[in-house]
């Protein structure tokens, strides 16, 4: 009697673990479904304690831990860690397998990943809801550059027809899949078939919203209605209120504060929400309060949010504290993942460390990290331009230079403009080869702008001086033959070319005739020209030996006198370097 007693106890424990494992993993995704990771982690943390091999609170429990786009190798080496132990034991489950597939696609490994996932739906016999929901939101993930959408969006189309199906989450990984191919109308048309099945699934408006943010401000009645809707039908959707504080962060300022509160009365408490008060006030110009702010945040916690240095050390940067600037910043250097820093924090760090004297190698190296890690060739650009700038204000010519023709390296097709003020920067600083090496790429590339030869010219006549080697015979003459196709745009380099050639003619070849016949040139352009009539009278006078034989022939003057012309926009003004 006391065995079957025991039996009936055993049970019935077993039915009600059974029940409170249902509830409490859907408890679980409900916290995820809110973006409110922490409770979702506290959640599946008590039931692996009462299960620690339940495949599925083992593969939310890393779903979670990896949450909110938190790509550090701790996050990650954790989750894995996670999935590891659990597949030890359970080597067969299919979501599990799927969970490392998921890490797997994180690390950069796509096959790996790809091999993982075809293991786990073929176990399933892709009839499993949750092992193909899982490969599709693996595959639809935004902050993944290595998930397969269009992959994923298969495995989805599976799940939308199992028996008794109706999770409207399917249908947003499907939507978010769609989004990350750029396809706003199939994205749209799923995130509506989740909402088919429960109308009051926010998420799926919130991101319906989001496909028209992002084809801009001209969308923000019909983008504003979607969040709108999701907020009068479910007021704690905490992440439509999050979008809508940054999406006025740099337009709107008290738009932006009143989503915040909204944000944080709803969210998880949370070491970041300290950083989102403090980069409020900092958005409000309230720089010294949002240090203040951040101080205290940072005593208050044993282990604070990183970002609240970077705070500090904008805020400390705009009071114009530039020591106290560079010590909060060289703190959220070495406290902060580098998923967390921007290149917009490396360019500022950078800026800082330009201000204080003895930093600006330290400063270069902050730069290219900028330069490398924005997506935005614009601000790559940007960023190189300011520093070259700085060095040039420093009178570091050769510095500027070399930053500036880094601009040649980042730019997906460089201008003229771009590489003959490449040049002329090497040229200025007394680098005549490095700048001959750019103007000749300026030629190549636009070979009917005379500018690139032109000063190509002028390079080799500083280096080759008393002009006994001819270096700079090719260029100018190269610009003689091109820069005569408009003789006004062209005047100045053409001049100077002429000229030259006379100096050229007349004091090493000692070729009276074709002297004077480039004096000749230079007077049919400008009849004015004072130095060409007094050379011509000079050379006139002049006994020379002539020449057994002119190397090249005196480019014929064309057409009437031309007025004075100025540099086209292709390429920068320089003055003449004095001979």
């Amino acid at each position: 009697m006391n065995s079957i007693k025991f039996g009936l106890l055993v049970v019935v424990t077993l039915l009600l673990s059974s029940t409170m494992k249902a509830q409490t993993i859907e408890e679980g995704k409900k916290f995820m479904y809110y973006e409110k990771y922490q409770s979702a982690k506290n959640v599946f943390q008590k039931l692996l304690a009462i299960t620690p091999v339940s495949p599925e609170a083992v593969y939310w429990m890393g779903i979670a831990m990896m949450a909110g786009g938190d790509y550090s190798p701790k996050a990650l080496n954790e989750a894995k860690e996670l999935y590891r132990k659990a597949l030890e034991a359970n080597s067969n489950s299919a979501l599990l397998i799927v969970a490392m597939g998921n890490i797997e696609l994180r690390e950069g490994k796509p096959q790996d990943a790809r091999n993982r996932f075809e293991t786990a739906l073929s176990l399933s016999q892709n009839k499993d809801l949750e092992v193909l929901a899982a490969v599709g939101m693996a595959n639809s993930d935004f902050d993944n550059k290595f998930a397969d959408p269009t992959y994923g969006i298969e495995k989805l189309k599976i799940a939308t027809t199992l028996k008794k199906f109706k999770d409207p989450a399917v249908y947003v990984y499907m939507g978010d899949a769609y989004k990350i191919l750029l396809d706003g109308g199939n994205a749209q048309i799923s995130y509506q078939s989740a909402l088919t099945i429960d109308p009051n699934y926010v998420r799926a408006l919130y991101r319906i919203g989001k496909i028209y943010q992002t084809q801009g401000s001209g969308q923000e009645e019909i983008y504003m209605k979607y969040f709108n809707d999701a907020i009068e039908k479910d007021p704690a959707f905490a992440p439509v209120y999050k979008n809508l504080s940054d999406l006025y962060y740099n337009i709107d300022v008290t738009k932006s504060a009143g989503y915040l509160d909204k944000y944080l009365s709803n969210a998880d408490d949370d070491p970041k929400n300290c950083y989102y008060r403090a980069s409020m006030k900092y958005a409000q110009g309230l720089f010294k309060e949002a240090i203040t702010l951040a101080s205290q945040c940072i005593a208050a916690g044993t282990t604070p949010y990183p970002k609240l240095f970077g705070i500090q050390g904008y805020a400390y940067n705009r009071l114009g504290d530039s020591l106290s600037a560079k010590a909060a910043f060289e703190n959220y250097i070495l406290k902060a993942d580098q998923t967390q820093i921007g290149s917009g924090d490396y360019a500022t760090y950078a800026s800082v460390l330009f201000k204080l004297p003895g930093n600006d190698s330290l400063a270069g190296v902050y730069i290219d990290k900028a330069v490398q890690l924005d997506t935005l060739e614009s601000s790559k650009v940007a960023y190189l331009k300011t520093t070259s700038l700085y060095f040039e204000n420093q009178k570091n010519y050769k510095v500027a230079a070399d930053w500036y023709a880094k601009i040649l390296t980042v730019k997906k097709v460089p201008t003229a403009f771009d590489l003959n003020t490449a040049g002329l920067k090497y040229f200025r600083s007394g680098n005549y080869t490095s700048s001959i090496d750019i103007f000749s790429q300026s030629s190549k590339k636009y070979p009917e702008d005379v500018y690139g030869y032109y000063m190509t010219g002028k390079a080799y006549w500083a280096i080759d001086t008393t002009m006994e080697q001819g270096l700079a015979n090719p260029a100018f003459q190269k610009v003689i033959e091109v820069g005569l196709a408009d003789k006004v745009k062209n005047k100045a380099q053409l001049i100077v070319s002429y000229k030259y050639f006379v100096a050229y003619f007349a004091n090493i070849k000692k070729d009276k005739a074709t002297a004077i016949a480039y004096c000749d040139s230079v007077l049919v352009i400008d009849s004015a020209d004072t130095e060409a009539i007094n050379n011509k009278v000079a050379i006139g006078s002049m006994n020379m030996n002539p020449a057994p034989a002119a190397p090249s022939k005196p480019v014929k003057p064309v057409g009437n006198k031309a007025t004075a012309d100025k540099p086209s926009a292709t390429k920068p003004a320089a003055s003449e370097p004095k001979k």
